[in-house]
């Protein structure tokens, strides 16, 4: 059995995998990770595996399907996104043109949320997985050998006499020690040179540790729609080991991301972590997704294990709004949190968003006056983006402001998302100015400028992060500023 997963090409460098899936205007690269641990598990079951990332190898249309002609699969597994999707049909489409007998796979969070949909669209897709994958996809290739059958397989959606079939939902992944190490995934069909994090030094690597979030924020897809909520984690050994390994096996690799939901809603886990890594003496830079209820204890002992950044999600300057997407924080503590963070010596990158449920011309203006009054060392305003699965998605759909009558409307001329909400009293265009005028004022300040100088000017890395950073935002603001 040959199975070929692959991240379909693009004319954009966009991150599939990203909770956020656009071509970034920082330029941003994240790894496959979800087919790669896939095919750590078809590894590990003596499947014959390839993995082709057509986005990180800037592949054309043509020059990606030569590739999947050459390995000639079985079956192919393709991610997608709500903005993608159209075009990564059309190349299932080409697939199936000239590799009649191959049985093809959509996978991600939207055809999670719109199975039914998206199969629809096309006779060239034979089959969608909802929600993690990797099991699912084994358990297909055992059935295309004879080994089972179709009925039995959780998360998999499919049609049968002229029907759709969406078998019963699989449970989530409990025991996450068992799943191969990514890692070794990514070293032996992928190059760490081609994915970079604006936040991250340079070459880096994702890994997760942890599943699921049980948190309620309103607009978050993957505890929606792909991780869900129920929290589960690797142990604290596995975790290390992972690290060790790369390590020793990746010794360019410079930065750690652990790209959990939320690395921190287990504190006492993660204390066992940074324990683990001061205990095998590992000098590793790491980074993490966080909240801001994590405490000064936890963050002074990630601190002393090697982490370097928090990204953390303040979201909102407003706690009744805060309140109407569920937050489940405090304004508060997310003072207290930047505090405690920057008394430890970690640095701060602080994601905003803009026409979230709730806002209005008042309420954003608070939130671009708290983030300056918190001064993280780095932010990001975001529109709000409505993606399917979500509460949020159903509201602004019930309540008619999403502004997109197709997929293909959600992404711009230039790969990013588009801003697709439009309140009565906050259009879209608006929300689109207000985002980048927000981040050119917290960035131009004086105030964030010599912190900014302050905090870095004796790390010729961070510099050079900050530079390339730099560079791509204002590519971005050229670009679209040409595109109006």
């Amino acid at each position: 059995m040959r199975v070929l997963l692959i991240n379909p090409p693009s004319k954009f460098n966009i991150s599939k995998d990203s909770r956020w899936p656009e071509h970034t205007k920082s330029g941003t690269l994240y790894y496959p990770f979800w087919l790669a641990y896939t095919a750590g598990v078809l590894l590990e079951a003596k499947k014959e595996v390839m993995l082709i990332d057509s986005i990180a190898k800037r592949d054309t249309f043509e020059s990606a399907l030569e590739k999947v002609k050459r390995f000639s699969p079985n079956l192919l597994v393709a991610t997608t996104t709500t903005g993608t999707l159209y075009a990564d049909i059309k190349f299932l489409e080409s697939v199936k043109k000239e590799l009649k007998k191959c049985k093809t796979v959509l996978a991600g969070s939207h055809v999670t949320a719109l199975p039914e949909e998206t199969l629809k669209i096309s006779n060239s897709i034979d089959f969608i997985t909802r929600g993690e994958f990797e099991y699912t996809v084994f358990e297909l290739s055992e059935a295309l050998e004879g080994q089972k059958n179709f009925e039995s397989i959780k998360g998999l959606s499919y049609r049968k006499g002229g029907k759709i079939i969406n078998n019963p939902g699989r449970e989530p992944i409990t025991c996450l020690d068992k799943i191969p190490f990514v890692s070794k995934v990514y070293k032996k069909f992928l190059n760490p040179q081609d994915y970079r994090y604006a936040l991250a030094l340079h070459p880096m690597t994702q890994i997760w540790t942890s599943r699921g979030c049980p948190n309620m924020c309103n607009f978050c897809v993957y505890p929606h729609q792909f991780t869900l909520k129920d929290f589960r984690v690797r142990s604290p050994k596995n975790v290390v080991d992972e690290v060790e390994w790369i390590s020793k096996n990746l010794p360019e690799i410079k930065e750690f991301f652990f790209e959990d939901d939320t690395f921190t809603i287990d504190q006492e886990r993660v204390h066992r972590i940074c324990e683990e890594i001061q205990r095998r003496r590992l000098k590793v830079t790491w980074s993490c997704n966080v909240r801001v209820s994590t405490s000064y204890e936890t963050l002074r002992r990630m601190k002393e294990a090697g982490c370097r950044i928090v990204i953390v999600g303040y979201e909102s300057g407003d706690q009744n709004v805060l309140n109407t997407i569920k937050k489940g924080t405090t304004l508060k503590q997310a003072e207290e949190f930047t505090r405690n963070a920057k008394k430890v010596g970690l640095k701060i990158f602080g994601c905003f968003m803009i026409g979230l449920q709730g806002d209005d011309k008042v309420s954003v203006e608070k939130t671009f006056n708290f983030a300056k009054k918190i001064n993280p060392d780095m932010v990001f305003f975001q529109q709000a983006v409505p993606f399917p699965g979500t509460a949020f998605y159903n509201w602004v759909k019930e309540m008619g402001y999403l502004n997109a009558k197709d997929w293909d409307e959600w992404i711009d001329d230039n790969g990013q998302l588009r801003c697709l909400v439009d309140y009565p009293d906050l259009p879209a265009a608006e929300i689109k100015k207000l985002r980048d005028s927000f981040m050119l004022r917290f960035y131009l300040s004086p105030k964030h400028a010599f912190q900014l100088l302050r905090n870095n000017i004796n790390s010729a890395s961070e510099i050079a992060r900050i530079m390339t950073y730099s560079k791509e935002y204002l590519l971005y603001l050229l670009k679209s500023r040409k595109s109006k």
